[in-house]
């Protein structure tokens, strides 16, 4: 029963969702509240895959997940890029020159700001992008809308009014696809993939430099580096770590070799095949 199902964070209709639906069309796709109960509904098992948010390419990262990732047991299993394309919704039959008002999520209004001053529209600050267009449906006032995914129009009933909304070309998120089993694809030569680890560093001169050397004199690419605080104090940082290699290359084992010298608390998060938009947009080698 529970195998069927992939939970998000959102309202249905978010762009998680919309990930969801794009990646695994055949799994049924559920709406949580939080980041925190997507993750424990698949850990409890409840249900089997997680789809989350890790960055944007506007925004900048979902701290959120940072904090998150070293309390939960769950896995990488794979990554999926989705390209923002934010819509001006509006109710049946209202037109774009009577729009006064236009709700959605902070980073989402951030991200079309030159296009709502340009048509003289006042952004109103939301929980998020489904929601506000949830919230534009229940009400009968042609002069509001709502900024949110051609998937919430379809699915409030709404009409789009104006698409591709956002202000720079090529607004992206990154997800992760995280599952309670570990699921590891075979090296085969050829094929691009990701490990992504956490670590933390010794009290040592230059740790980081010394924790990511061995990558650099195995000529392993490092593709992500993030610093983030985990453990309640301003010493105690930690790191995310993607790198474009596989652990069953000789390279990988080399690199990995030194950074266990150097640092504490290694975690392998998981490895994956590299999505193809990293390839495409030149990402990765």
């Amino acid at each position: 029963m529970y195998e069927d199902i992939i939970v998000y964070q959102g309202r249905p209709g978010a762009y998680s969702h919309l990930s969801c639906r794009k990646v695994f069309p055949d799994m049924d796709a559920q709406a949580c509240e939080s980041f925190v109960e997507a993750m424990e509904r698949v850990e409890q098992g409840l249900a089997k895959l997680a789809m989350i948010p890790l960055e944007n390419s506007t925004a900048g990262r979902v701290e959120e997940i940072y904090r998150q990732m070293p309390k939960t047991k769950l896995h990488i299993i794979g990554e999926h890029f989705e390209p923002v394309n934010h819509c001006l919704l509006g109710l049946k039959g209202s037109k774009l020159a009577n729009i006064r008002k236009a709700g959605s999520h902070p980073q989402a209004l951030a991200q079309c700001q030159d296009h709502l001053k340009s048509l003289d529209i006042e952004p109103v600050a939301m929980f998020d992008t489904a929601g506000a267009a949830l919230a534009l449906s229940q009400q009968q006032d042609a002069s509001q809308a709502a900024i949110a995914s051609s998937l919430a129009a379809e699915l409030y009933g709404l009409d789009v009014l104006k698409a591709n909304m956002q202000d720079v070309d090529g607004n992206t998120t990154r997800f992760l696809i995280l599952s309670k089993t570990r699921k590891m694809p075979d090296f085969v030569p050829g094929k691009r993939y990701i490990t992504s680890m956490m670590f933390k560093t010794r009290n040592i001169p230059a740790a980081l430099y010394k924790c990511l050397g061995g990558f650099s004199t195995n000529n392993v690419n490092l593709v992500k580096l993030e610093s983030y605080m985990a453990g309640g104090t301003l010493k105690d940082c930690s790191f995310h770590l993607d790198v474009a290699a596989h652990p069953d290359q000789h390279s990988m084992q080399l690199a990995l070799q030194e950074l266990d010298f150097f640092a504490l608390d290694i975690r392998n998060l998981g490895t994956y095949e590299a999505h193809t938009f990293r390839t495409d947009h030149e990402l990765i080698e």
